[in-house]
């Protein structure tokens, strides 16, 4: 994995949550221009830098590498809800997503 992917990630992921490169380094303990430097691959982050970038955007280090899912935090939310749902339920939301992703 090349550092170029990571900092367009989080760039991508950031801007999904729409919040500021500095407002997301102050909320995580960081200087004001720590995510803008990774944004642009003039810094990479820490194995702990990261964890509070993922903990901050809602997400698990696995899903922050999992590049075909374009919004985690919304998945996150739709399982959620999924879990409260009986086995009818859970039939119809897979046929109507299986047709959505064949579109």
């Amino acid at each position: 994995m090349e550092e170029k992917e990571i900092s367009l990630r989080l760039a991508t992921l950031r801007t999904k949550k729409k919040v500021s490169a500095r407002e997301m380094s102050l909320a995580i303990g960081q200087n004001p221009n720590y995510i803008n430097h990774i944004e642009t691959g003039s810094a990479t982050p820490s194995l702990s830098g990261l964890s509070y970038i993922c903990e901050y955007l809602g997400i698990t280090m696995s899903e922050f590498f999992d590049f075909n899912s374009t919004n985690p935090t919304k998945l996150n939310k739709i399982n959620e809800y999924l879990k409260k749902l009986d086995d009818e339920q859970l039939e119809v939301i897979e046929n109507l997503v299986k047709n959505l992703a064949n579109k």
